[in-house]
């Protein structure tokens, strides 16, 4: 996991990072640190977020997949 992965994810369910934060479990800011890239996802964070958002490992390698057909600027259905 990945801080473009953590963020598709708070994105998909239209929550900003504090939000997110609360639903994970852990601080606001340790969530925005992530985003920019200032601290990396630990196995804790990642945890967390797949018990939040009840995530099997299936589920976020098409989520990787995704986001990274996304950042190719290329449409993932082509």
């Amino acid at each position: 996991m990945n801080k473009e992965i953590i963020k598709f994810i708070r994105k998909s369910y239209e929550m900003n990072q504090r939000d997110f934060a609360k639903i994970v479990s852990c601080s606001f800011s340790l969530i925005a640190l992530v985003e920019v890239g200032k601290r990396s996802v630990t196995a804790n964070l990642e945890n967390k977020i797949k018990t939040a958002f009840d995530l099997d490992d299936q589920q976020l390698q098409s989520i990787a997949s995704f986001v990274s057909e996304i950042s190719k600027g290329v449409p993932p259905f082509m």
